[in-house]
């Protein structure tokens, strides 16, 4: 009896043929490669939603402006006092003043600028959050930080964040637990609360 042309395998290995249960070898897969930073900016700027505009960027400019000139005033008639002995409006004085003179130079050079986003149904979502940031200061006084803490935490991480249900409630005890622990019982803060 002749040998055969063909040589056998060892014991516990396979050959391709057998692998792949026909003659042809295998087909290696080729690995994927990186893109390049061109290509993964190109990517990127098709995912994008559309531009603003000018028009968007100046209107942005002329509302920001707008509450920086009423979070000054706001301030002032808080009182700010003096860098020694700050009183309530000296931060918002600061901030509402930083706001105003980037609102400006927003309206002088954004209107050529290309990295604002059109409004969009995400955009709500944003007006969401700050309309009940917004409630959550004006019933603030009125409840106790506790109640609209673990309402507004609920809200942004089940209808905004997109969180599962027992996720968003875990979460919300475990923040207001938080702040009242550091605020009210460790630093002693004197905001409105119930407990």
């Amino acid at each position: 009896m002749t040998s055969s042309s063909r040589q056998e395998a060892p014991l516990g290995t396979s050959t391709p043929h057998a692998a792949s249960g026909t003659g042809s070898s295998a087909i290696e897969a080729d690995p994927v490669e990186p893109l390049t930073a061109e290509q993964l900016a190109a990517e990127w700027d098709e995912e994008r939603p559309p531009h603003a505009g000018p028009l968007a960027n100046v209107a942005a400019g002329v509302v920001t402006a707008l509450l920086g000139v009423a979070g000054v005033a706001m301030s002032l008639s808080m009182g700010i006092g003096t860098p020694e002995r700050p009183e309530a409006g000296m931060w918002p004085l600061i901030i509402s003043l930083v706001m105003a003179v980037l609102s400006v130079a927003l309206l002088l050079f954004g209107r050529k600028t290309l990295d604002a986003e059109a409004f969009s149904s995400s955009s709500l979502q944003v007006a969401a959050g700050v309309g009940t940031l917004i409630g959550f200061v004006l019933v603030i006084g009125l409840t106790g930080f506790e109640i609209p803490t673990l309402l507004l935490t609920f809200f942004w991480l089940r209808f905004l964040g997109k969180e599962t249900w027992r996720m968003s409630i875990l979460l919300s005890a475990i923040v207001t637990a938080a702040f009242y622990l550091t605020f009210v019982v460790a630093l002693s803060v004197p905001i409105p609360h119930l407990f």
